[in-house]
C-alpha cells in the first residue's frame, strides 16, 4: 500500500473497524510521519535505551543528564568518551550503560548502518537494532515508527497499545499480545496509526480519571 496522508489513513482505519469512529472524530487524523535526519538517529536510539522500563518523568531526568554528560551532543564518540562509570553515575543501570556503549561501538564500526536504514526493510532494520545489547523488538518498533516514520508497524507488545485497544473495544480484561497480533491484519499499511489511536484512547481515559 502506498503511503497515505493522515486523513486518508484515518478513513481506512474507520472502514476497517468502525469502533474507532468516535475517537477519530474527537482527536482528528494522526500526525504525519516523517523520517528523522540520519544525524538524529543515534540519539533517538540512546533515548530509547534510557526510557526502557522507566516512568516517563524519571527517564526524562536521567536522559537529560546523559545529554549534559555528552555536552549537548549525543553521538557515538561522546558516549564512548563518557564511558561506563560516568554513564552509571548519571543514573543509568549497569545494563543500560553497557547497552549505550555497545550501540555506540556498533555504529562506529558499521555493524549498525544508520545511514542506510531509510532504504532498508522493517525486518532488516529490526535485525540490526535487536543485535545491540539491551535493545529488543519493542525498541526497534519505536525506532521504525518514530525515527524512520514507518506507517505499518504493529507494536502488539506495547502496554499502551494493548490497553487502548481494550478500552476502545470495551474488553473486560486487557487483550494479550498474542490475541492482538492478528487483529492488526485488516489495518495493513496503517498499523502505526492504529497504535497511535490506541495511545490516544489511553491518554483520554487518564485525563477523564484525573477529574
Amino acid at each position: 500500500m502506498p503511503r497515505l496522508d493522515p486523513a486518508a489513513s484515518a478513513r481506512v482505519i474507520v472502514r476497517a473497524d468502525p469502533t474507532f469512529r468516535s475517537l477519530v472524530r474527537r482527536v482528528g487524523p494522526p500526525p504525519p510521519r516523517r523520517a528523522a535526519p540520519v544525524a538524529g538517529r543515534f540519539a533517538d536510539l540512546t533515548r530509547s535505551v534510557t526510557y526502557q522500563l522507566l516512568a516517563t518523568k524519571a527517564a526524562a531526568t536521567i536522559h537529560a543528564r546523559v545529554v549534559a554528560l555528552c555536552e549537548g551532543e549525543v553521538t557515538p564518540a561522546t558516549i564512548l568518551a563518557a564511558g561506563h562509570d560516568r554513564l552509571r553515575a548519571v543514573g543509568l543501570s549497569n545494563a543500560k550503560a553497557a547497552a549505550m556503549l555497545d550501540l555506540a561501538q556498533r555504529t562506529l564500526d558499521g555493524r549498525l548502518t544508520l545511514a542506510r536504514h531509510g532504504t532498508m526493510s522493517d525486518a532488516a532494520v529490526t535485525a540490526e537494532v535487536v543485535a545491540v545489547r539491551g535493545l529488543g523488538v519493542w525498541s526497534a518498533q519505536m525506532y521504525l515508527m518514530h525515527t524512520l516514520g514507518r506507517s505499518d508497524v504493529w507494536p502488539t507488545g506495547d502496554f499502551g497499545v494493548r490497553h487502548g485497544w481494550s478500552l476502545l473495544h470495551g474488553l473486560d480484561e486487557m487483550i494479550t499480545e498474542r490475541a492482538l497480533r492478528p487483529l492488526g491484519e485488516p489495518f495493513a499499511g496503517v498499523r502505526s496509526e492504529v497504535a497511535w489511536y490506541c495511545w490516544r484512547a489511553v491518554a483520554l481515559e487518564r485525563a477523564r480519571s484525573s477529574y
